[in-house]
């Protein structure tokens, strides 16, 4: 059905939007807009969704907001439309099976909603990434490698910008060549018709396995990225059950298999040689030659599991056509998120770093094997995760850890398993302010040439807002130690 054709469809019919935020907000104001009756449902009914119920409701007739209730259906629905954060086995989606109700996620509703441009051209192709970890980093990686090729394009989706808008290709979205796109695991359960131009999943650990139901149905979801795939289905060649899912993929006939490496690249491969990016995928004779694509040292920052991003970025990049010098120049302009292995000072010859988005095991220990010597800043809400694999790999890098958080006992009793020589100091706080006692109890542990680092392997909901406002804790409290030693060495002259 053309995008057309489907709002014709969705004229006059009642559409529930479950969940507002920013996937849901703009589901709604869309469907409002092709003549649909909408009514949104939200659970929450803080200052936030009160506010962005006044916002739909202005839009006048046609569109009903209920909070507080996210689990009845509301009488007479012919779609749902959902946000991510609503799992599976919700009482809404029961009883919309009951009712024979389909759901669709925001995604799906997007993808099915693209149109030409204003030219009669065809709707951007999307490049589409997702994983357990790195996907916000490769999509803006990705974006600015397309940016310095010439091309018009966003990076959209689980990013925090609206797919539905972004395909709508209204103001800043008009007229775009091709989309970046970060996809989690929750948008491609509800997404089953989505066909991107080529995807990557970059690498699978447990993570929203309760949201899920288990470890199959979590990668299953990841997998359907590469379902439809036009030119090329990008792989980890150090994570197999990536490479499994391109195999199990329905693809369109002639697109490929690409991997990328952190070692030397074999045919049909990106990976690093003696400091330099290279493809060995796209390039006319693959078996004999490389084309150089960047140096490491254009990669920012230059720790592994970064660099594995820049080459999936590449990898998706080049599938779609960009030439070699935008890989690099794409890579030079690129600057990370705050919060994302980012170095916030040096203190008493210690650096501390803020990787505060390490919310699950996978990332903190891509974290934790970018520096030698680390005293450790962990804990949080674990979400169900086990740590002994992540103490077992880092345990010979660490000077000491700091443990606060909810769940901290869960990472105490793996270090005392694994680790048991390495000095843990467990503040047995949760409240926000335990951030500024967690840095002073790390400096205190950490020796000249150390790295503290904030990787906490949990999320952060048990006492902040959300892991920005974690980071910005820590970075605080670094600062307030760093202008603590000045003032002491200022005293001493």
């Amino acid at each position: 059905m053309s995008a057309e054709e489907l709002a014709k469809r969705l004229a006059g019919t009642h559409v529930t939007v479950a969940g507002l935020g920013v996937s849901g907000v703009p589901a709604a104001r869309a469907l409002h807009r092709l003549g649909a009756r909408v009514t949104v449902v939200n659970g929450g009914e803080g200052e936030g969704a009160r506010r962005q119920a006044d916002e739909l409701t202005a839009l006048g007739s046609g569109m009903t907001v209920r909070l507080g209730d996210d689990r009845t259906l509301p009488d007479g629905t012919d779609l749902i439309v959902t946000t991510p954060g609503f799992p599976p086995g919700s009482a809404l989606f029961v009883a919309a099976e009951a009712a024979g109700v389909p759901v669709w996620g925001d995604v799906e509703l997007a993808w099915r909603l693209r149109g030409p441009g204003p030219d009669g051209s065809p709707p951007p192709p999307w490049l589409a990434v997702t994983g357990t970890n790195g996907k916000t980093t490769t999509v803006r990686m990705l974006a600015s490698i397309l940016t310095a090729a010439g091309l018009r394009t966003a990076a959209v989706g689980n990013i925090g910008v609206s797919l539905v808008e972004a395909v709508l290709g209204e103001g800043e979205h008009a007229g775009l060549d091709v989309l970046a796109v970060e996809l989690s695991s929750y948008q491609l359960h509800w997404a089953p018709s989505v066909r991107a131009h080529s995807g990557a999943v970059l690498n699978l650990a447990p993570d929203h396995l309760d949201w899920h139901g288990g470890m199959r149905e979590y990668a299953a979801d990841k997998g359907r990225i590469y379902e439809g795939n036009e030119v090329a289905c990008v792989y980890n060649v150090a994570d197999p059950a990536t490479e499994r899912l391109v195999r199990a993929a329905d693809v369109v006939e002639g697109c490929r298999a690409v991997g990328f490496t952190l070692g030397t690249p074999g045919p049909s491969e990106l990976g690093v040689v003696d400091g330099i990016l290279v493809d060995r995928a796209f390039v006319e004779n693959r078996r004999e030659s490389a084309q150089e694509l960047a140096e490491v040292s254009d990669v920012r920052p230059p720790a592994p599991h970064n660099i594995a991003n820049a080459l999936a970025a590449a990898a998706l990049a080049r599938a779609y056509g960009v030439p070699p010098t935008a890989v690099r120049d794409g890579l030079r302009a690129f600057r990370p998120d705050a919060h994302r292995i980012a170095h916030v000072a040096d203190v008493a010859e210690v650096a501390y770093v803020n990787d505060s988005k390490a919310t699950n095991t996978h990332a903190a220990q891509a974290s934790l094997t970018a520096y030698d010597s680390v005293v450790w800043i962990a804990g949080g809400l674990a979400k169900g995760a086990t740590f002994d694999e992540l103490v077992t790999a880092a345990a010979g890098r660490l000077r000491g850890v700091v443990l606060l958080g909810a769940d901290r006992a869960l990472v105490a009793e793996a270090l005392a398993r694994h680790a048991p020589d390495v000095p843990v100091a467990d503040l047995g706080r949760t409240d926000t302010g335990a951030m500024e006692a967690a840095v002073r109890e790390a400096a205190a542990l950490a020796r000249p040439g150390d790295t503290v680092l904030l990787a906490p392997a949990c999320a952060s909901m048990d006492m902040f807002v959300n892991y920005t406002a974690r980071g910005d804790a820590f970075a605080d409290a670094v600062r307030s130690l760093a202008a603590a030693g000045a003032e002491r060495d200022e005293r001493g002259r």
